[in-house]
């Protein structure tokens, strides 16, 4: 099927578009303006809830209730260990324990944990002495840059509870989640398996 249309029909129809565009980001504008706070939500209209982060429990005040986990944690809390890469729950580097399983921080609601328990990196070693698995990755050089490193290891200490194949293969589907974009896999599932073998206890 074609269409016959003029130019000046076309520049006629853009223009209307983009009136009705400008209005409609007008409009929203001044929704905002309304509400204060540049399109937040109204003062006093934050919530208060608790939430128990590696055996502590933190009384939150005036939280945003679309607030994310991840940016709890880290503006909130100060506990910078996850880290925000894509933001999309797609390369894993947020990722944190809730109740034991694995989580992409960046994708859940801070609100919604209340009544759970939260594990981050920081809540694996006890004092000094630090988890086996942090323990494999440095041993194994399971980490270059760094940035992912967090989330691998909340993953892996995760997998370590789910039910994981035996070989390398199946800790690489398993940690598929888990984006490296240095490429320290082998390295990575080295880490796991000796960890998993029990050869680190």
């Amino acid at each position: 099927m074609k269409i016959d249309i003029s130019r000046r029909r076309f520049a006629q129809l853009a223009i209307a578009n983009t009136t009705l565009l400008a209005t409609g980001r007008l409009g929203m504008r001044a929704s905002a303006a309304e509400i204060g706070n540049s399109g937040a939500i109204p003062r006093g209209a934050g919530m208060n809830f608790s939430l128990r982060v590696n055996d502590k429990v933190h009384s939150l005040k005036n939280i945003d209730p679309r607030t994310t986990l991840l940016d709890l944690l880290r503006n909130q809390l100060d506990l910078t260990g996850s880290k925000k890469g894509c933001d999309h729950g797609q390369c894993g580097a947020c990722t944190v324990l809730v109740d034991g399983k694995r989580v992409n921080s960046c994708l859940a609601l801070a609100v919604m944990q209340q009544g759970k328990e939260v594990t981050t990196i920081e809540g694996l070693a006890h004092g000094e002495e630090l988890h086996p698995m942090q323990e494999a990755f440095i041993e194994h050089d399971g980490f270059q840059c760094g940035y992912c490193t967090s989330g691998q290891i909340m993953s892996a200490v995760a997998l370590l509870k789910e039910p994981c194949g035996k070989t390398d293969a199946d800790v690489r589907e398993c940690m598929s989640g888990n984006l490296c974009r240095c490429g320290a896999y082998p390295n990575i599932i080295a880490a796991i398996q000796e960890v998993r073998q029990g050869r680190k206890s």
